[in-house]
């Protein structure tokens, strides 16, 4: 069983997470620049380097379930990272990602600066974490 990597689609930061071989844990990996011309190439290289089988997308869907622009742009981009990578790629509701990961790095006591840098990549194997959990 290969591993399942997750992207959290940003405007202007992708934060990136991945799972162990077993699919049972999640883990901060990194953030990509998303304005980077070799985004798809790094995000390929990745996967393939770390053996990845599966793809999750983060969804920024509202509070009552609904899609706006940014859960469109997200859709965009999932469909970009499958047929760049040729994997699957699932989207994953990442709704409180962002912000149970900031509760989780401020509990931790980190500081503003590292906080900002380390924000997306958590927030990524947070909803990671929930997408391995229900796929069990």
């Amino acid at each position: 069983m290969g591993r399942v990597l997750a992207l959290d689609p940003g405007t202007r930061r992708i934060g990136v997470a991945m799972s162990d071989p077993l699919r049972i844990t999640a883990q901060p990996f990194d953030v990509f620049d998303a304005d980077a011309g070799d985004l798809m190439d790094r995000i390929r290289s990745v996967a393939a380097e770390h053996d990845v089988e599966q793809i999750v997308v983060g969804l920024p869907v509202s509070l009552d379930g609904g899609e706006g622009p940014a859960a469109a742009a997200a859709r965009r981009f999932a469909d970009r990272v499958a047929e760049t990578t040729g994997l699957p790629v699932d989207m994953q509701d990442e709704r409180f990602s962002t912000v149970t990961a900031e509760r989780v790095l401020l509990e931790a006591g980190m500081r503003r600066e590292r906080r900002r840098r380390a924000r997306d990549r958590v927030a990524a194997a947070v909803f990671l974490q929930s997408y391995l959990d229900a796929a069990r």
